[in-house]
């Protein structure tokens, strides 16, 4: 099975364009930057609630703390939100109506949270209908990890970041592209 894509920074604005014309604008664009800005599995990012994500005051917490039961591996595990996706999270929140924390902070159009495989399919078309082939619920987390790579994040800290226990896990997440490549020989 092929890896999924990793996108360029121009092929993400092409899908946020995309995005911005569907029925749910800032919902779709929460998911999609959800999944590019913390490296969530799909399946994490459809067993999120509102308790989840929001501190008492109705804030959006700057570290989420998914248990065991909503990750992969079956270990409990923090993901940290960068102060831009806090930002982007905090305008789709404004569409909701209700903040009960057992209630799913990502909702269908029929207000019911997204299983896993829905939100997949979910991925897939958003990506077909922007244009962008080889694309899947995955190149989000693909597109997070290989651009932490590529500003210099250790392997260690990623393969934490992205819940893997092994760090030979991690490597196969991680892109190589050629201006990647040219800039690496510029080195010399």
């Amino acid at each position: 099975m092929a890896q999924a894509k990793t996108l360029t920074p121009a092929e993400l604005d092409q899908v946020l364009h995309y995005v911005s014309t569907t029925r749910f604008p800032q919902r779709d664009r929460a998911l999609i930057l959800t999944s590019f800005w913390s490296g969530m599995r799909v399946g994490e990012i459809s067993s999120l609630t509102m308790g989840n994500l929001l501190n008492e005051d109705g804030t959006i917490k700057s570290e989420i703390r998914l248990s065991a039961a909503q990750t992969k591996g079956g270990q409990p595990r923090t993901v940290f939100i960068p102060q831009k996706l806090q930002l982007e999270l905090v305008a789709y929140l404004a569409t909701r109506h209700t903040r009960l924390a057992h209630i799913p902070f990502f909702h269908t159009a029929n207000r019911m949270g997204f299983s896993a495989n829905s939100l997949c399919q979910w991925f897939f078309w958003i990506y077909k209908k922007s244009g962008i082939s080889g694309a899947s619920s995955h190149s989000g987390r693909r597109s997070f990890l290989t651009s932490l790579a590529n500003k210099g994040i250790g392997i260690r800290i990623l393969a934490s970041l992205a819940g893997h226990k092994s760090i030979a896990v991690t490597m196969k997440y991680l892109d190589a592209n050629d201006d990647q490549k040219r800039n690496a020989v510029e080195l010399i």
